[in-house]
């Protein structure tokens, strides 16, 4: 099997490539134009195996004798492949001349996945939904720098490959690490938590805040399942951070909540509900990261059920774009609640990664439309045509309508609450994207 990576200048193609190949064999640099010859070398992506081509940047051809040797070296990668990887940078968004390359992969009669490359954090959100409307197939969202969705795309990728492609150790993506933050305000208990999960004192606890500086990752396993615990620094409010050292500690924590996939946020039973952990949650569930609330030292709590009750009306009111968060009262110092704890952060990681088929979004899509049709703007009902899910991690959705720009906000939270009913999708971001134009999926049924 090969595969090229096609793609206008500075798009990432060389640190993707890179990644594949396990080695920085491609230099990479923000300056555009730094590949210029066909690059080859084995590359794999968990357990398959391929050739993978790293090619010049496309951008409009010149007179230059160069340049158009550059062109004529990429067409013939193209013709080589059998899989193309069309990648286009998501902080741009689509240019004029990534909807030519469109145009001339599409007459190429190639199987063709499109990268939306630097989407790390919500960065390139707008890009990738404008490349849902290439109308070239499936569009992963990825960061080539970070990793990041590099299991979606080998989701995509396994169909194309036989059995002789893949590597004979069957390398299973859920054998990887399940990473997992522990983050809250200082002094909430973060670090007893985690000593009291692996069952040693392995992290420096005192009853003093500030004790964690660094983001420490202690490798562990809970009912055979790996998992990256991740102690973070406590985070205060933003005017009471004064010390340089504690202001690093603080972006490390950011850091380390954004590379997460499941956070638990751990709260100070004995002290009200702040507005800083509202703003953490918040934070948390904005990364687009699985979000789990630990009540710690809730043994010193007198009224528990008001408590509770309290804790929970405050997260359906601030946080109204995700409902059913779990609120789990523990004692991290003696030990109490943690099997219940980890019980609802692995449901939480199962439906952070939950993918649902087309054939079952469309058929969800009629009866809800049915119930409650889109409104109709200037006497012309918004139609939806198509559903499809886009990636998982968190769940992310295409919907494709007619006058899509005019689709109020309303009627996607009307999408995004069914969903998360009708699928069990509690507790975890869920995003729409609204896109107008024909289904992209046309092309292939024909």
């Amino acid at each position: 099997m090969k595969i090229s990576i096609i793609g206008r200048p500075n798009v990432g193609k060389s640190t993707l490539f890179n990644r594949f190949a396990g080695k920085r064999l491609a230099l990479v640099h923000d300056m555009p134009g730094m590949t210029r010859d066909r690059k080859e070398a084995d590359g794999k992506l968990y357990d398959l195996k391929f050739k993978i081509v790293d090619t010049a940047g496309l951008a409009d051809p010149d007179s230059s004798e160069l340049t158009k040797r550059m062109f004529d070296q990429t067409k013939m990668a193209i013709d080589e492949s059998d899989l193309i990887l069309f990648v286009i940078d998501a902080r741009e968004g689509i240019t004029p001349f990534d909807q030519e390359l469109a145009g001339m992969l599409r007459r190429q009669e190639k199987p063709i996945i499109v990268l939306a490359n630097k989407c790390e954090g919500r960065n390139g959100e707008a890009g990738y939904a404008e490349a849902m409307g290439l109308a070239l197939g499936d569009v992963i969202a990825v960061s080539a720098e970070h990793g990041e969705g590099l299991y979606d795309l080998y989701e995509t990728m396994e169909p194309f490959f036989s059995d002789f492609d893949k590597v004979e150790e069957e390398i299973v993506a859920t054998d990887r690490p399940m990473k997992l933050a522990i983050a809250g305000r200082p002094n909430a208990g973060k670090s007893t938590l985690i000593n009291r999960l692996i069952g040693e004192d392995r992290l420096l606890t005192a009853d003093m805040p500030g004790v964690t500086r660094d983001a420490i990752t202690v490798q562990w396993s809970y009912k055979d399942t790996p998992i990256d615990l991740i102690d973070t620094a406590g985070m205060r409010r933003r005017s009471r951070v004064d010390h340089s050292s504690e202001r690093l500690a603080v972006m490390d924590t950011q850091r380390s909540i954004n590379f997460a996939e499941v956070v638990v946020l751990v709260v100070d039973s004995t002290c009200p509900f702040e507005k800083q952990d509202l703003t953490i949650a918040y934070d948390i569930v904005n990364e687009g990261r699985a979000l789990v609330l630990a009540l710690n030292k809730w043994d010193k709590v007198e009224d528990k059920s008001r408590l509770l009750k309290s804790i929970q009306e405050k997260l359906d009111n601030q946080l109204t774009q995700v409902r059913g968060i779990p609120c789990i009262p523990i004692s991290a110092q003696h030990g109490r609640g943690l099997d219940k704890l980890m019980d609802a952060v692995m449901l939480m990681y199962a439906n952070w990664n939950c993918r649902i088929s087309t054939g079952q979004l469309n058929k969800w899509l009629s009866y809800v439309v049915e119930n409650h049709p889109a409104p109709a703007v200037n006497g012309r009902r918004i139609r939806l045509k198509y559903m499809t899910q886009a990636k998982t991690r968190p769940p992310t959705f295409a919907v494709f309508a007619s006058q899509a720009s005019q689709l109020p906000d309303s009627y996607s939270r009307y999408l995004i609450n069914n969903l998360r009913k009708d699928f069990k999708l509690d507790g975890v971001p869920i995003r729409i994207f609204v896109r107008g134009g024909k289904n992209p999926y046309d092309d292939k049924k024909k």
